[in-house]
């Protein structure tokens, strides 16, 4: 990021902090997690040890860091090496991303930015048809839908956490990430000591992966002794019924239909069901026991976002509640060819223009790689 724009938004943060730290959310034991953090234009320091929430405070003001993160894990000795920190559990952690969604929408709103002369247009591009570099860079404007679709993945996940492996409500907590989704925090001593692949194998049944035709009553051999789960179970033959019947009237037609099509036929149903009623999380995160997570309450330097906690989940609408930045105007030149709605009022299309915005609103587009300070 150039000097002006980077003096820009440090600013923007620093300011942030110093009246926002409220917002920080520390989770429990946090002087056995490691820390980590960036500034802008740094690389990543990591293997940080934080003592409270003063010192957490003081390294905020100081560094004033374009992101945080702290770990998912706690250690007996967080500051130093991997394989000397003496792991000793990990809190179980989601991370839902439009991007991972493959929504027809995102067409609409993402657009290419070419790495050698800087042009963006809408959309996907090979090659710059103004300088002729093959290296772009895909960036997304995030919209309602992108938040919309978000959300009933965490609804999906949230429902399992509870019905299938007996977590509490009050165990989980639901964060906006700061750019494109949500990250969900399970608190819950039963599963702190899971290592890796036990979280991979939660990751599979928490997203229907390898679901097999004779857990739901279909057999390979004489099919015609196979009987379908019934509307109202506990658990994945619950959910598939209600995704094979829709009501409990056109169930036993359905169930004709599925036994008489046969063994294969429903094995490529249940792959189409694990889009609609599986939780769709990234599994790398979960598995990942040593993982330094973005820190709630921080910003999230791709777009000068709050990763801000979600108390309703159905009425968080992050344009406006994690938009948290400074008001005063700043002098950009914007070239942003997709409207960016923030704080319920909109902003663009640019095409290379001269404009003076909020400094919300101008760190979320320089963040973007889509303005410059004047």
């Amino acid at each position: 990021m150039i000097e002006k724009n980077s003096a820009l938004v440090e600013n923007a943060i620093k300011e942030y902090y110093f009246n926002h730290f409220d917002l920080i959310c520390v989770p429990p034991k946090i002087s056995q997690r490691e820390f980590g953090y960036q500034k802008i234009n740094g690389g990543m320091i990591r293997h940080v040890a934080i003592k409270d929430i003063k010192e957490l405070h003081l390294l905020l003001m100081q560094e004033t860091p374009s992101d945080v993160y702290c770990s998912n894990a706690y250690y007996s000795f967080p500051n130093m090496p991997m394989s000397e920190k003496d792991w000793k559990g990990a809190d179980l952690i989601f991370d839902i991303d439009a991007k991972d969604l493959a929504l027809p929408c995102r067409n609409d709103h993402s657009v290419s930015r070419c790495s050698a002369c800087n042009d963006v247009i809408l959309g996907k591009q090979n090659v710059c048809t103004k300088c002729g570099s093959t290296k772009s860079e895909t960036v997304s404007v995030t919209c309602k839908n992108c938040i919309e679709e978000s959300k009933k993945e965490v609804k999906k996940l949230v429902r399992i956490l509870v019905d299938d492996l007996g977590i509490k409500n009050e165990e989980i907590e639901v964060y906006f990430s700061g750019n494109e989704g949500f990250h969900v925090r399970a608190i819950n001593s039963n599963y702190e000591v899971l290592g890796s692949q036990e979280r991979a194998d939660l990751v599979d049944y928490i997203m229907f992966n390898g679901a097999i035709p004779e857990t739901f009553g279909i057999k390979k051999q004489n099919n015609s002794k196979s009987t379908l789960p019934e509307m109202g179970e506990l658990g994945w033959r619950g959910r598939a019924a209600l995704a094979l019947f829709g009501s409990k009237s056109k169930a036993p037609k359905v169930s004709r239909q599925v036994i008489l099509d046969g063994y294969s036929a429903f094995q490529i149903r249940l792959e189409g069901m694990r889009q609609t009623i599986g939780a769709r999380v990234d599994p790398k995160v979960t598995m990942d026991i040593h993982r330094v997570f973005r820190l709630e309450g921080s910003i999230n330097s791709k777009s000068g976002f709050s990763k801000i906690k979600c108390e309703n989940l159905d009425s968080f609408d992050p344009f406006l509640n994690a938009c948290l930045l400074g008001e005063e105007k700043v002098d950009i030149v914007a070239n942003c060819p997709v409207s960016i709605r923030l704080k319920n009022k909109k902003y663009g299309p640019y095409a290379n223009e001269r404009t003076s915005v909020p400094k919300y609103t101008a760190v979320y587009m320089i963040c973007k790689g889509l303005a410059s300070v004047i």
